[in-house]
Protein backbone atom coordinates (compact mmCIF):
# COMPACT_ATOMS: atom_id res chain seq x y z
CA UNK A 1 0.00 0.00 0.00
CA UNK A 2 1.13 3.52 -1.02
CA UNK A 3 0.78 6.43 1.44
CA UNK A 4 -1.73 8.10 -1.21
CA UNK A 5 -3.85 5.15 -0.81
CA UNK A 6 -2.95 4.74 3.22
CA UNK A 7 -4.03 8.59 3.77
CA UNK A 8 -7.64 7.73 3.79
CA UNK A 9 -7.55 4.78 6.60
CA UNK A 10 -7.65 7.56 9.13
CA UNK A 11 -10.37 9.69 7.59
CA UNK A 12 -12.55 6.08 7.22
CA UNK A 13 -11.56 5.10 10.39
CA UNK A 14 -12.50 8.24 12.21
CA UNK A 15 -15.60 8.49 9.83
CA UNK A 16 -17.13 5.34 11.10
CA UNK A 17 -16.53 5.43 14.54
CA UNK A 18 -17.96 8.94 15.07
CA UNK A 19 -20.53 7.91 13.45
CA UNK A 20 -21.16 4.82 15.89
CA UNK A 21 -20.52 7.08 18.92
CA UNK A 22 -22.94 9.63 17.72
CA UNK A 23 -25.22 7.66 19.86
CA UNK A 24 -23.55 8.50 22.80
CA UNK A 25 -25.50 11.96 23.39
CA UNK A 26 -27.88 13.74 26.25
CA UNK A 27 -30.66 14.91 24.63
CA UNK A 28 -30.73 18.86 22.59
CA UNK A 29 -32.53 21.04 24.35
CA UNK A 30 -32.01 24.08 21.80
CA UNK A 31 -30.95 24.71 18.35
CA UNK A 32 -30.16 27.60 16.82
CA UNK A 33 -33.05 29.36 14.59
CA UNK A 34 -33.55 27.21 11.25
CA UNK A 35 -31.45 28.11 8.36
CA UNK A 36 -28.26 29.11 10.50
CA UNK A 37 -26.17 26.45 10.31
CA UNK A 38 -26.70 26.14 6.79
CA UNK A 39 -23.66 28.00 5.24
CA UNK A 40 -20.55 26.34 7.28
CA UNK A 41 -22.07 22.85 6.14
CA UNK A 42 -22.38 23.71 2.72
CA UNK A 43 -18.55 25.33 3.32
CA UNK A 44 -17.34 22.33 5.17
CA UNK A 45 -18.84 19.64 3.01
CA UNK A 46 -17.29 21.11 -0.34
CA UNK A 47 -14.46 21.34 1.39
CA UNK A 48 -14.44 17.47 2.26
CA UNK A 49 -15.63 16.88 -1.53
CA UNK A 50 -12.86 18.43 -2.74
CA UNK A 51 -9.92 17.36 -0.29
CA UNK A 52 -11.19 13.69 -0.19
CA UNK A 53 -12.86 12.72 -4.09
CA UNK A 54 -11.42 12.40 -6.71
CA UNK A 55 -13.17 15.73 -8.58
CA UNK A 56 -10.76 15.33 -11.75
CA UNK A 57 -12.04 15.49 -14.78
CA UNK A 58 -9.85 15.01 -17.94
CA UNK A 59 -8.29 18.11 -19.97
CA UNK A 60 -10.35 18.06 -23.49
CA UNK A 61 -7.22 18.86 -26.44
CA UNK A 62 -4.06 19.84 -24.50
CA UNK A 63 -6.50 22.21 -21.82
CA UNK A 64 -5.25 21.91 -17.87
CA UNK A 65 -7.84 20.68 -15.24
CA UNK A 66 -7.20 23.31 -12.45
CA UNK A 67 -8.70 21.00 -9.76
CA UNK A 68 -6.28 18.01 -10.97
CA UNK A 69 -3.38 20.39 -11.17
CA UNK A 70 -0.19 18.79 -9.42
CA UNK A 71 1.14 21.56 -7.65
CA UNK A 72 3.77 19.62 -5.65
CA UNK A 73 5.04 15.74 -4.86
CA UNK A 74 6.21 14.68 -1.29
CA UNK A 75 8.62 12.22 -1.22
CA UNK A 76 7.42 8.91 -0.12
CA UNK A 77 8.70 9.43 3.60
CA UNK A 78 7.27 12.68 4.19
CA UNK A 79 3.80 11.13 2.60
CA UNK A 80 4.09 8.41 5.03
CA UNK A 81 4.53 10.93 7.56
CA UNK A 82 1.33 13.04 6.80
CA UNK A 83 -0.80 9.60 7.17
CA UNK A 84 0.52 9.86 10.77
CA UNK A 85 0.16 13.59 11.28
CA UNK A 86 -3.70 12.84 10.25
CA UNK A 87 -4.25 9.87 12.49
CA UNK A 88 -2.49 12.36 15.42
CA UNK A 89 -5.07 14.61 14.31
CA UNK A 90 -8.02 12.29 14.68
CA UNK A 91 -6.65 10.96 17.72
CA UNK A 92 -6.87 14.59 19.03
CA UNK A 93 -10.78 14.52 17.84
CA UNK A 94 -11.21 11.10 19.87
CA UNK A 95 -9.80 12.83 23.17
CA UNK A 96 -12.13 15.86 22.60
CA UNK A 97 -14.86 13.62 22.20
CA UNK A 98 -14.36 11.59 25.34
CA UNK A 99 -13.90 14.60 27.46
CA UNK A 100 -16.94 16.34 26.37
CA UNK A 101 -18.92 13.09 27.28
CA UNK A 102 -22.58 13.59 26.55
CA UNK A 103 -22.14 17.12 25.25
CA UNK A 104 -21.25 16.55 21.97
CA UNK A 105 -23.32 17.14 18.97
CA UNK A 106 -22.81 16.91 15.25
CA UNK A 107 -23.90 20.41 15.12
CA UNK A 108 -24.79 23.67 17.01
CA UNK A 109 -26.55 22.62 20.16
CA UNK A 110 -27.49 23.21 24.06
CA UNK A 111 -27.66 19.53 25.57
CA UNK A 112 -29.58 18.87 28.70
CA UNK A 113 -26.59 20.01 31.38
CA UNK A 114 -24.57 21.88 29.32
CA UNK A 115 -21.77 24.19 30.61
CA UNK A 116 -18.76 25.47 29.38
CA UNK A 117 -15.74 22.57 29.13
CA UNK A 118 -12.54 24.13 29.91
CA UNK A 119 -10.06 21.02 30.90
CA UNK A 120 -8.05 18.51 28.67
CA UNK A 121 -7.70 19.21 25.00
CA UNK A 122 -10.57 22.14 25.58
CA UNK A 123 -8.08 23.97 27.49
CA UNK A 124 -5.48 23.84 24.50
CA UNK A 125 -8.23 25.38 22.14
CA UNK A 126 -11.97 25.79 22.38
CA UNK A 127 -12.37 23.82 19.47
CA UNK A 128 -10.41 20.72 19.44
CA UNK A 129 -12.67 18.54 17.07
CA UNK A 130 -12.05 20.91 14.47
CA UNK A 131 -8.47 21.36 15.50
CA UNK A 132 -8.01 18.00 15.20
CA UNK A 133 -9.76 17.61 11.65
CA UNK A 134 -8.00 20.77 10.07
CA UNK A 135 -4.56 18.48 11.16
CA UNK A 136 -5.55 15.68 9.11
CA UNK A 137 -6.73 18.09 6.24
CA UNK A 138 -3.51 19.90 5.73
CA UNK A 139 -1.73 16.32 6.01
CA UNK A 140 -4.33 15.26 3.55
CA UNK A 141 -3.56 18.14 0.90
CA UNK A 142 0.56 17.66 1.57
CA UNK A 143 -0.13 14.48 0.16
CA UNK A 144 -2.22 14.56 -2.43
CA UNK A 145 -0.43 17.82 -3.63
CA UNK A 146 -3.64 19.04 -5.92
CA UNK A 147 -5.16 22.40 -6.41
CA UNK A 148 -8.40 20.90 -5.19
CA UNK A 149 -7.14 19.21 -2.14
CA UNK A 150 -5.48 22.67 -1.18
CA UNK A 151 -9.05 24.55 -1.92
CA UNK A 152 -10.75 21.31 -0.10
CA UNK A 153 -8.67 22.28 3.06
CA UNK A 154 -9.01 25.88 2.75
CA UNK A 155 -12.51 25.58 2.77
CA UNK A 156 -12.79 23.38 5.71
CA UNK A 157 -10.78 25.09 7.79
CA UNK A 158 -13.14 28.25 6.64
CA UNK A 159 -15.95 26.19 7.40
CA UNK A 160 -14.83 25.44 10.80
CA UNK A 161 -14.32 29.00 11.57
CA UNK A 162 -17.48 29.68 10.48
CA UNK A 163 -19.31 26.85 12.40
CA UNK A 164 -16.85 27.79 15.73
CA UNK A 165 -18.00 31.87 15.97
CA UNK A 166 -21.90 30.69 15.28
CA UNK A 167 -21.64 27.64 17.86
CA UNK A 168 -20.08 30.51 20.16
CA UNK A 169 -22.76 33.29 19.82
CA UNK A 170 -24.59 30.57 20.40
CA UNK A 171 -23.18 29.43 23.56
CA UNK A 172 -22.64 32.61 24.95
CA UNK A 173 -26.42 33.42 24.49
CA UNK A 174 -27.23 29.99 26.34
CA UNK A 175 -24.99 29.60 28.86
CA UNK A 176 -23.67 33.21 30.09
CA UNK A 177 -21.57 35.64 28.50
CA UNK A 178 -18.99 36.12 31.27
CA UNK A 179 -18.44 32.02 31.49
CA UNK A 180 -17.74 31.69 27.82
CA UNK A 181 -15.83 35.02 27.43
CA UNK A 182 -14.09 34.38 30.29
CA UNK A 183 -12.98 30.81 28.80
CA UNK A 184 -12.63 32.42 25.38
CA UNK A 185 -9.69 35.19 26.57
CA UNK A 186 -7.60 32.66 28.11
CA UNK A 187 -7.94 29.23 25.11
CA UNK A 188 -7.06 30.21 21.21
CA UNK A 189 -9.63 29.30 19.41
CA UNK A 190 -8.63 26.67 16.73
CA UNK A 191 -4.55 27.16 16.58
CA UNK A 192 -3.02 26.76 20.27
CA UNK A 193 -1.31 30.04 21.36
CA UNK A 194 -2.93 31.93 18.47
CA UNK A 195 -6.13 33.59 19.52
CA UNK A 196 -8.82 34.46 16.80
Amino acid sequence: MRPDEAIYIPWAMWAISWAVAAVWASRTVKRPEFGSQTLYRVIEFSGFGLLLFNVVRRPLHGQTAFSGAQLWTLPQEAKWAMVGVAAIGFLFCWWARVHLGRLWSGSVTRKEDHHVVDTGPYAIVRHPIYTGVITAAIATMAVRGTAAAVLGAALIFIGYVVKGRLEESFLRAELGAAAYDAYARRTAMLVPFLKL
